[in-house]
């Protein structure tokens, strides 16, 4: 017996379609048009079905993963940031100087003893899962006291309620750019927000009335952003586990396009764009580390 050649070596698949493609559409021997077999056809075709489903349940399973896990990491100024500048406060001085205290620019917080970088915003930029598809009920805050907004960088969910407060005894005006909410806040009262659209970046928010006031914010669907602590510090938990997620970082002193925070990080394949990317295996705590942000990625 002769042993088998290359050609003979077919998948078994494929050998038995080409079997079922012989019963279906091989004639008698005599010339002129065949005749077909149905009940080989309609093995043939379902044949064809199930091969085709268990490629694409393959890929689907791979592209997808299973289960949840958490991103951790800390960034921290390689630098010294100097004094913060004044605010010129030139209006409601009773109110927003009250007992001499001043103003002052709060783009770059650094912590003096552990050098954390405060309010670098990291969020994912496409998830194919999501843990709570529902944005939460749990009313934020975002209030404004001594005419300058409490949290110099707010992140929340597209639809989560936002009590946008007002605690001084003179009104303010709220006005998120890229919204359509910019609206009188009176004295000591507030008004409910729910973001109805994705911000792709922080954007700004600003007092008409007083035009020093300044904060950012960042609405995303999914609720997979985080905004460091004054430590540096962030956490991001119950993200899509099994598969290569992309994040994108910003800090309102970037030099990099739009806020985008560039890092010299191969590991992460970290791009100019201020994004890298990470797999996080079932109920991992992947911890990217201590980031050092240099002084050179920070503009004056």
């Amino acid at each position: 017996m002769r042993p088998c050649s290359r050609s003979d070596r077919r998948p078994l698949a494929a050998t038995t379609l080409l079997a079922l493609l012989a019963v279906a559409g091989c004639s008698d021997g005599r010339v002129g048009q065949p005749a077909a077999d149905a009940t080989a056809a309609e093995r043939l075709r379902t044949l064809l079905a199930d091969t085709s489903s268990a490629a694409g349940g393959a890929e689907e399973a791979a592209a997808t993963g299973t289960g949840w896990g958490t991103l951790t990491g800390r960034f921290v100024f390689a630098g010294t940031p100097g004094e913060a500048k004044a605010l010129v406060v030139d209006k409601d001085t009773e109110v927003c100087s009250k007992d001499g205290m001043r103003l002052v620019d709060r783009s770059l917080l650094v912590d003096a003893s552990s050098k954390g970088l405060a309010n670098v915003v990291v969020f994912a930029r496409k998830a194919s899962r999501v843990k709570d598809a529902a944005p939460p009920e749990t009313q934020l805050v975002f209030d404004q006291k001594q005419c300058e907004f409490l949290t110099p960088v707010f992140a929340a969910r597209v639809g989560q309620p936002i009590d946008v407060h007002n605690s001084d005894p003179v009104g303010h005006n709220t006005n998120i750019a890229g919204t359509s909410f910019n609206q009188l806040i009176p004295a000591g009262q507030g008004t409910i927000y729910k973001p109805d659209a994705e911000t792709g970046m922080p954007t700004m928010v600003t007092c008409n009335i007083h035009p020093w006031m300044k904060s950012y914010v960042v609405f995303r669907r999914d609720g997979y952003v985080a905004v460091s602590a004054a430590d540096g510090s962030f956490t991001i938990p119950d993200l899509p586990a099994g598969e290569t997620l992309e994040f994108q970082v910003w800090h309102e002193r970037s030099t990099g396009p739009n806020g985008a925070l560039g890092l010299t990080k191969p590991e992460l394949k970290w791009t100019p764009k201020g994004r890298f990317q990470v797999r996080i295996e079932p109920d991992e705590v992947k911890d990217i580390g201590t980031l050092e942000v240099p002084a050179a990625s920070i503009g004056g």
